[in-house]
């Protein structure tokens, strides 16, 4: 038998893993940070729609769908490219401007597929320390050489809900040399409304060499069809154009995600039932002594005492019916990721969770019931 041998660094990738779930019966899937409210009415009829022409091809330049995009967000369609996922676009980037001997740069706790999109093509991941569950600007610009090609940031941060503010970013590009990709992966923009965030239009609009990405999958719950796109010059955008599929984007997920887009009565009901049930999950749990990261996203990074009692508490939630997402790969091992659900299963999960922490044969621990950030 012939034995076939993988280009360098395809064999070092940890293949990523989904959020995990056991069976129809369980009270709560909130490891994946998906929509609580699920999908938009007018996107699932207009899915519905589609699905009696499955014998057509689809529009392979997601030319409906690129001026719906621009509209909503005052940009040049010729400067939006449509993909099966966002992720798609981090791994296009990688197979555009990396390969042997280049670097791929990202801070500490980013998303498992920047490393996995840099082995891919036989780059070297490389992180810089965050400060604080932050991205830190000046260590990103120490830890960049004269082999970096591409740098990942995620805003908001994924897993850890945390923003890096418009100046920061700003502060990030201009020490960047010109030859390095800065790709902004906003999946989780959507549930942001302060102030001084940019979700990375600002500078993909004006510079060169960086790319903003999202997402259908989170606020507009079209997780199921890979829907996602990007914005960055016309020299990228190009690039892009030439290395993806003709036609990448199936009719299907075309038409749901030009309804989700169009019904905003839906995207204000979902974006208001984050706020009020984000944050009541963060009370919820700083009341049981349990600090999570301030998010700004659809999901709480939730800290235990040791790794133990962090695996404790999944396996203690899985019986209870309720799945929330490890962080042993991002090097958190000590924490459980949780999404917001709906209210029933917000409500729930806290209850396991209070059982949990009040279980007669819990170890002794500090008593820290306003634990805060410093103390972490």
């Amino acid at each position: 038998m012939a034995k076939l041998i993988p280009r360098p660094g395809i064999m070092d990738i940890a293949p990523y893993i989904g959020g995990q779930s056991k069976d129809p019966s369980f009270k709560g899937k909130l490891s994946s940070n998906e929509s609580a409210l699920g999908t938009s009415p007018a996107a699932v009829a207009a899915y519905k729609e589609a699905a009696t022409h499955l014998h057509r091809y689809p529009d392979g330049g997601s030319i409906a769908l690129r001026d719906a995009l621009a509209a909503q967000h005052n940009l040049d369609a010729s400067r939006i490219v449509c993909v099966s996922g966002s992720d798609d676009l981090l791994v296009m980037i990688c197979r555009a401007y990396a390969g042997p001997g280049d670097e791929v740069l990202y801070s500490e706790n980013g998303f498992l597929m920047y490393p996995i999109s840099a082995l891919s093509v036989g780059a070297t991941p490389v992180t810089a320390p965050e400060d604080n569950y932050h991205m830190n600007v000046d260590n990103m610009l120490a830890a960049v050489t004269s082999h970096t090609k591409v740098v990942f940031v995620t805003n908001p941060s994924n897993p850890t809900g945390t923003y890096t503010p418009r100046e920061e970013l700003k502060r990030l590009h201009e020490g960047l040399p010109d030859t390095v990709v800065l790709v902004i992966d906003a999946a989780y923009a959507d549930f942001v409304d302060a102030d001084d965030f940019d979700s990375g239009l600002d500078l993909a609009t004006t510079a060169d060499n960086v790319m903003m990405t999202r997402t259908f999958s989170k606020m507009y719950g079209l997780a199921s069809l890979r829907l996602g796109w990007g914005y960055s010059s016309d020299q990228i955008v190009d690039v892009l154009n030439r290395l993806r599929g003709p036609f990448n984007v199936g009719s299907p997920s075309h038409a749901a995600g030009l309804a989700a887009l169009g019904d905003t009565e839906f995207l204000e009901r979902a974006r208001a039932h984050n706020n009020e049930w984000l944050a009541w999950l963060s009370d919820r749990l700083k009341e049981l002594g349990l600090f999570a990261v301030e998010s700004v996203a659809n999901f709480l990074l939730v800290k235990f005492d040791s790794v133990d009692e962090a695996h404790a508490c999944d396996l203690f939630l899985q019986e209870e019916g309720f799945f929330l997402r490890r962080m042993d790969e991002y090097g958190l091992a000590d924490h459980l990721r949780l999404t917001v659900g709906d209210a029933e299963e917000n409500k729930g999960v806290i209850g396991a969770i209070d059982a949990f922490v009040k279980r007669p044969n819990r170890p002794n621990r500090p008593n820290r019931p306003n634990r805060s950030e410093a103390d972490v």
